[in-house]
């Protein structure tokens, strides 16, 4: 028994690896791209709508999806690591209270509708990169206290020698002619 675990587990990680799967619970509103193989050509359908269970069994997990169409409703139950989804994107997150939202079959209309789930992010999501220091990239005080330097250089290069000394200057015989 223990066995049979272990290898589900093992090729769940080995599906996790290939596809990116993102998490979701009852409530939110999802699209899910299935592939239909008509004939000798493949294409991707998408069926978009609330997620009304979801069942965590390793390589056994499901999820149900409720949707209206044409005024009927439907649903359908896809194994999560089905080789059948191409892809699964997150419309919405739906804030409910419950794991099985089946009270949803008897609804319609405005009745039917569940509250969005307000997400707050505090804080700045920074990406910390190593940078080279270049002048365009460093910050206004840095760069004018460089520029201070750099101008005491070209004084320091471009003064004679003769005029911080209190000597006076030496007239040479050209400037004298």
């Amino acid at each position: 028994m223990k066995y049979i675990e272990d290898i589900n587990r093992e090729s769940v990680k080995k599906i996790l690896e290939k596809k990116k799967i993102p998490e979701f619970f009852a409530g939110d509103t999802v699209k899910i791209g299935v592939r239909i193989a008509e004939g000798k050509r493949e294409r991707i359908q998408y069926f978009e709508g609330v997620c009304i269970a979801k069942k965590k069994r390793d390589i056994n997990s499901s999820f149900t999806v409720r949707k209206i169409s044409f005024g009927e409703g439907v649903e359908r139950t896809f194994a999560l690591y089905s080789s059948i989804i191409d892809s699964i994107k997150v419309i919405r997150s739906g804030e409910v209270r419950r794991a099985k939202l089946y009270y949803l079959r008897d609804r319609t209309g405005k009745s039917a509708r569940i509250a969005e789930k307000i997400r707050k992010n505090i804080g700045i999501e920074v990406d910390v990169k190593p940078e080279t220091v270049n002048e365009e990239n460093l910050s206004p005080k840095d760069s004018e206290a460089e520029k201070k330097e750099e101008d005491k250089k070209v004084e320091t290069i471009s003064e004679p020698k003769n005029e911080g000394s209190k000597e006076p200057k030496k007239e040479s015989s050209e400037e004298k002619k």
